[in-house]
């Protein structure tokens, strides 16, 4: 499974998303399950699927679906 399949992943089973939305314009509170602790759910899911430990700013910072691929290149995760 590709980097990318397994970002997908997390994302949909993390917050019970379907294939017909488009995990490109996700935005954190933008959706009803990417409250606080569907972001908690997400970010544990992300540090499991690619054996890393998200920092606390990075947490905080992950924002979106976009802006989360740039944060896990910070751990080595090319997306």
């Amino acid at each position: 499974m590709s980097n990318l399949e397994k970002y997908d992943e997390a994302f949909r089973d993390s917050l019970k998303l379907n294939g017909d939305i488009a995990l490109d314009e996700l935005e954190y509170r933008k959706i009803k399950l990417w409250d606080s602790i569907g972001h908690m759910t997400l970010i544990s899911s992300l540090e499991n699927a690619f054996d890393i430990e998200i920092e606390t700013n990075d947490v905080i910072n992950f924002s979106s679906y976009k802006k989360g691929k740039q944060i896990l290149k910070k751990y080595g995760v090319e997306i």
